[in-house]
């Protein structure tokens, strides 16, 4: 009997215990939900920018038309796929004279921008304001900044983002020595290809009847501004945000992984992520030095990017770039401004341990300099210092995980 009395309190003592891990849990949730919301993460609805629908159904057909590039070779959805997260796989992006899709256009040949093609996810959303790697286009300030100076086309951030890529050389405006007069990069350049894009979609019965029926203007009418309205309006309803995993923890009653759950008391404390990561898009929006590796030659040549300096010509802001978003972080690799890592643990060991991804012997002596000189930035940054295991990166990919969602419509290759 007395053996029994003391099973029963050995028995009655261990599972005694098991509040307490619940209760532990609990806490741990309710640490996770707190960090995400003094970091500013919201619902998705209050990221949402009223849209015209009519508008957003003819910005899918332009998004999808070769009729904006100069030689009808190449569209938005060339680059920006649903397969690749609405990015296109590759390190760097292939522009004019490239053909097929991922891959196929690197084998195919084709011209050469050297930048990663960043994806769409949240643009344009409320707050949302900072576009471009360099941050070419900025309205931060609650003045829109941008290439075109005193000139811009509108008050809409995103409307004026989607005024350059037509007329940007490799990207849609081919090299060729018949159309040097329209590659100037220049507002005079720029104005003379608004014009003739224009003109083609206004001859295109279709599309123009559609354009000019959402804009409410006869289609003789139609301008650059009202199919850049379109396809920014189709951009910001497509991918706007959605309820993830994440938000249905953070403001639901659902429940993440003891890995998920890791991986995002590791973000949002000892690894550092969300001091830059941070917010409804996971972005603060501004610039930052992370020592990731160069590939390609770069935007300034010679395996050279000044990322945010081509913009300011600020040596501050020098090996700087827009922090990028999180949202589908998951389906958009490679990573960094010039796709040099395949793997989003690789991206996030760069971070912490940028030296881990780099062979200095088989770098040259100008290469050398320039990643130590990135280095020295990165030194004062928020995530030098940190120490993070393996396992906690594996938590950390696992909890970018529950970032994933779905786009509206499906974009339709056109390559």
């Amino acid at each position: 009997m007395k053996f029994a009395t003391s099973f029963l309190t050995a028995f009655t003592a261990f599972f005694s215990i098991f509040p307490t891990f619940a209760q532990a849990s609990d806490m741990r949730s309710t640490v996770l939900k707190n960090a995400a919301l003094d970091a500013g993460f919201l619902a998705a609805h209050e990221t949402h920018v009223a849209t015209n629908f009519e508008l957003v159904l003819v910005g899918k057909t332009l998004f999808e038309s070769r009729l904006l590039s100069l030689a009808e070779d190449i569209a938005c959805a060339s680059c920006h796929l649903d397969q690749f997260g609405s990015a296109d796989g590759l390190p760097i992006a292939i522009g004019t004279e490239g053909t097929g899709v991922g891959a196929q256009r690197v084998v195919n040949g084709g011209d050469i921008v050297p930048r990663n093609t960043l994806p769409f996810w949240g643009r344009g959303g409320v707050g949302f304001n900072v576009f471009f790697w360099d941050g070419k286009v900025d309205s931060s300030s609650g003045k829109v900044k941008s290439q075109f100076g005193d000139h811009t086309p509108s008050h809409d951030p995103l409307v004026v983002a989607v005024h350059l890529p037509p007329v940007e050389v490799g990207e849609m405006v081919i090299d060729l020595d018949e159309t040097k007069i329209l590659q100037t990069e220049s507002l005079s350049s720029a104005d003379s290809l608004y014009t003739l894009i224009a003109e083609r979609i206004e001859k295109d019965e279709e599309i123009s009847l559609a354009l000019a029926k959402a804009k409410e203007i006869e289609k003789d009418q139609i301008v650059f501004r009202d199919i850049a309205e379109a396809i920014a309006a189709f951009i910001r309803f497509n991918f706007r945000v959605k309820p993830t995993r994440f938000h249905e923890f953070v403001f639901g009653n659902t429940h993440l992984t003891d890995l998920e759950q890791k991986g995002g008391l590791l973000f949002y404390g000892r690894g550092g992520c969300s001091q830059c990561h941070n917010g409804p898009y996971f972005s603060d929006l501004e610039f930052h030095p992370v020592a990731f590796p160069q590939v390609g030659f770069g935007k300034n040549g010679f395996g050279v990017d000044y990322g945010r300096f081509n913009v300011t010509l600020s040596e501050n802001d020098k090996y700087t770039f827009r922090t990028p978003p999180l949202l589908n972080v998951t389906k958009t690799a490679p990573y960094s401004h010039s796709g040099s890592t395949f793997q989003l643990s690789e991206a996030i060991r760069a971070h912490i341990d940028p030296l881990a991804l780099i062979d200095t012997k088989t770098m040259s002596a100008n290469a050398r300099v320039e990643f130590y000189e990135k280095l020295k930035l990165w030194g004062s940054s928020a995530t030098s210092g940190a120490v993070l295991t393996d396992e906690d990166i594996q938590a950390i990919e696992a909890f970018l995980h529950t970032l994933e969602y779905e786009s509206e419509m499906q974009v339709n290759v056109v390559d």
